[in-house]
């Protein structure tokens, strides 16, 4: 039988892992809904389509940026503290963009939507939350029940547009700017939610445990010492890869797929279909991703995961432009193979790293995340315009066949969850 404090972790767990899913839901639906509209806000404003991409590029460069800062406020105070203050600073952004539309000025508008992107990096943070607890055998599953409620947002945020339209024309405000009226006041709850909802803090608990099994706790580390200790850490080093190679990889295919669509005037209502099937595949399937990386092991999934990106470069790379089954089909893989890197990846890189060194190995991480994304996104549009779409599917998977060197040649790299540093059981 458990003892009763392991039974008021395992109960404190549960919740922990409900209310980041609610939150997730919430925060998911903000991005989404911003998202869909800023570049068309961006084009209202400055009269030009070449400042489309402007909005988008400037939110993942603040996701990438809040990393850091907010994994050291997360340190320093707990996870409910540092999701928080990511959620606020998003709906701050989301606010000063309404502001930027009914002006019409685009310098105020990249700052909000630079801003926009910490309520991402708040949801990006919220999967290592739900491992703060968990059991090595189920915190790949606790990680993935959190990415997959992100999949309830991702998809209903888009088809707010034209409601929340209304109602900022209600309002008096410009017809795009309601989409961030929604994020604004979704972000608002998904802060107050983890404020109320997630108590005990997850870390905190998780900390005194660690101290009383005599795990000292430690002052966050420097950007520096941090990239170093993920350097000589085998299994940390294969983790962050594979989150990076599989969100460049994901990012450069995927943003550049509903412009090689165009170039055969597909229309619009395919493409969008051809998206939405993706993300299905980044999202809907994570349980299962999770359930393959406890029961099968990290790196045996990493291999999987590494099998659909390559089987999805193959296939979307040589589909005709007007197919849009199998570039669905493609994408849909993309988007699988995307979740088995981040979600096997992620757990990797949490159990290889000593307790007082997570939360600040975590941060780094997301911010070469996304700032490989960002690099990525940026470079494909170049590939294709001076190359083509195959081409660009070719150095992707290129890309993908390096992530299946390092992992398939890093010693220390655990096929199951017996790791080193584990202090939740």
């Amino acid at each position: 039988m458990p003892t009763r404090s392991a039974v008021e972790v395992a109960a404190v767990q549960r919740r922990a892992v409900g209310v980041l899913s609610g939150v997730q839901v919430l925060g998911g639906l903000g991005v989404a809904a911003g998202v869909a509209v800023g570049g068309l806000i961006a084009v209202g404003v400055s009269g030009t389509e070449s400042v489309a991409g402007l909005a988008q590029t400037s939110s993942v460069t603040g996701t990438a940026v809040a990393a850091l800062p907010l994994a050291h406020l997360t340190e320093r105070a707990g996870r409910r503290v540092g999701l928080a203050a990511g959620l606020l600073v998003g709906a701050l952004g989301a606010a000063v963009v309404l502001v930027a539309a009914t002006l019409r000025s685009l310098p105020m508008l990249l700052v909000g939507t630079f801003l926009f992107g910490a309520a991402t990096a708040s949801g990006l943070q919220a999967r290592y939350a739900a491992t703060d607890l968990a059991q090595p055998d189920h915190r790949a599953r606790a990680m993935s029940t959190v990415v997959w409620a992100t999949t309830v947002g991702a998809v209903a945020g888009p088809n707010l547009a034209d409601p929340a339209g209304r109602v900022a024309m209600r309002l008096g405000l410009p017809q795009l700017s309601g989409a961030y009226l929604f994020s604004f006041v979704a972000f608002l709850l998904a802060a107050v939610l983890v404020g109320t909802a997630l108590r005990p803090d997850p870390l905190l608990l998780a900390r005194a445990r660690s101290a009383v099994a005599g795990i000292p706790h430690s002052t966050r580390r420097p950007l520096r010492d941090t990239l170093g200790l993920i350097r000589a850490t085998p299994a940390a080093r294969v983790g962050v890869a594979a989150i990076a190679v599989g969100h460049t990889a994901m990012v450069s295919v995927m943003v550049m797929t509903p412009v090689h669509m165009r170039h055969m005037d597909v229309a619009l209502t395919v493409i969008g279909l051809v998206v939405s099937v993706h993300i299905l595949g980044m999202y809907a399937l994570s349980p299962l991703v999770g359930w393959a990386v406890d029961r099968l092991g990290r790196r045996p999934v990493l291999l999987g995961a590494v099998g659909l990106l390559l089987a999805a470069a193959a296939i979307a790379g040589t589909a005709p432009a007007d197919d849009a089954r199998r570039l669905g089909l493609g994408l849909f893989l993309l988007g699988v193979g995307w979740s088995g890197t981040l979600i096997a990846g992620s757990t990797l890189l949490s159990e290889s790293v000593p307790a007082d060194a997570r939360v600040d190995v975590q941060g780094a991480s997301d911010l070469v995340m996304y700032g490989c994304g960002a690099l990525g996104g940026a470079m494909a549009g170049v590939v294709v315009g001076l190359g083509s779409y195959s081409l660009l599917t070719l150095l992707a998977g290129v890309l993908v066949l390096g992530l299946l060197w390092l992992v398939v040649h890093t010693r220390g790299v655990s096929d199951g969850f017996e790791q080193t540093f584990d202090v939740s059981s």
